[in-house]
């Protein structure tokens, strides 16, 4: 059975740093585009940042500057590095593995930026 399993969050204060990481298991992680998403209360599910098999990677625009994702292969986990973090940042981030005919989500691990 597939899963997914992110860790990481926490609370952090504005201009913080946290480090997401998902680790993957009973699929063949290179063959994926592996995802962040995040949901903050009352709103939709929103693309964060993503990371094809071979390592290209895309951003949302609220994002770029300050988040990166990374993958390791060898390891099937993702990590999203997420620097100086802001107030709208707060939300639960959940971790996506896409390949075509195949879609799997994390159980999402909360991110709550405030002083």
């Amino acid at each position: 059975q597939v899963q997914l399993v992110e860790s990481g969050g926490g609370l952090v204060q504005p201009g913080g740093s946290l480090r997401l990481s998902c680790a993957a298991s009973e699929i063949i992680f290179s063959n994926y585009r592996m995802g962040w998403y995040r949901q903050a209360p009352g709103k939709q599910r929103d693309f964060v940042a993503a990371s094809t098999g071979v390592g290209s990677t895309n951003y949302a625009d609220s994002v770029k500057g300050r988040f990166t994702i990374s993958r390791d292969n060898a390891k099937n986990t993702v990590y999203l590095q997420m620097n100086s973090l802001k107030p709208e940042d707060t939300a639960v981030y959940y971790c996506n593995a896409f390949s075509p005919g195949q879609h799997y989500w994390g159980q999402g691990t909360q991110v709550t930026v405030s002083s």
